[in-house]
């Protein structure tokens, strides 16, 4: 009989990196609500321990926090075997440590003629390290806690997921960083569903659209006012939905691509974006 719940997913051990975060924590109360043991990876450890005392008391299911780095082998070793002592075997992991930095992000959108004498605004001003920043905690930032964090799998099968970006499909003006970088996460998710596969591991992603996070508030709001910038409005208008989403709203997508209801899925990515990718504008 094929199963039509999330029952498979009870008692079953995630780590989430970036847990800390908005939708680190919406991801482990989704997981949670299913019964789902959550170790939260974040840098701050104060604020992956406050979160994860959230989750615990709001789904009943164990969460702790763990103090880990993305991007240091050790720190994610240690962080490993926490995560074994306190909840066990590690069944599944999102990589959902990521974001954009100021320093990668350009003033302006196009290189029109009156700033070729002022390239400061545009690609040329671009920090490099800022840059280099980006890059490394996107995409080695995924490549990295997979490494290490997997490897339980091999004895039992598991599931890894993605955390990509609207940015991989079609590169925003401003964030050439963030962009490419996310564009990179699509393709290491195909390859290495591929290689996994034999292993009995399934790689997928999602592809959030537009959701106010800490990364991107202050492209999307005045931080002042709170009202929408030009470049708010420019992404709501062309989000067929009209809206932002709500990050509770990634839940259902994540449960399912975490469970046995996707068994035979792997090697993809999900937007969930409320239509943003498939309007042509027109």
């Amino acid at each position: 009989m094929v199963k039509t719940t999330f029952e498979d997913l009870n008692g079953k051990v995630c780590v989430i990196t970036g847990g800390g975060g908005v939708i680190g924590k919406a991801l482990a109360m989704g997981l949670g609500a299913m019964g789902v043991k959550t170790a939260l990876l974040d840098l701050n450890k104060e604020l992956a321990e406050k979160v994860a005392t959230e989750v615990s008391a709001e789904t009943g299911a164990v969460s702790i926090g763990v103090q880990a780095n993305v991007l240091d082998k050790v720190s994610l070793e240690a962080a490993k075997l926490i995560i074994n002592d306190q909840l066990g075997s590690i069944d599944l992991l999102i990589n959902g440590a990521g974001g954009n930095s100021p320093k990668a992000t350009s003033a302006a959108e196009f290189l029109t003629e009156d700033l070729k004498t002022d390239l400061d605004k545009t690609f040329y001003g671009l920090d490099i390290a800022g840059f280099e920043f980006v890059f490394n905690l996107n995409f080695m930032g995924t490549i990295l806690p997979t490494m290490i964090l997997t490897k339980d799998m091999l004895q039992h099968g598991g599931v890894v997921l993605n955390v990509s970006s609207m940015s991989a499909f079609r590169p925003l003006t401003k964030v050439p960083a963030y962009s490419a970088a996310k564009a990179s996460i699509n393709s290491i998710t195909e390859w290495l569903s591929v290689h996994l596969a034999p292993a009995g591991i399934r790689v997928n992603a999602i592809a959030p659209g537009f959701f106010l996070t800490n990364q991107n508030r202050f492209l999307l709001t005045d931080e002042l006012t709170g009202n929408l910038t030009a470049r708010g409005h420019k992404i709501i208008s062309n989000t067929p939905m009209g809206r932002f989403g709500e990050v509770e709203e990634l839940q259902g997508t994540v449960n399912y691509l975490m469970s046995d209801l996707s068994k035979f899925v792997t090697g993809i990515v999900i937007p969930v974006d409320g239509g943003f990718n498939a309007f042509s504008g027109v």
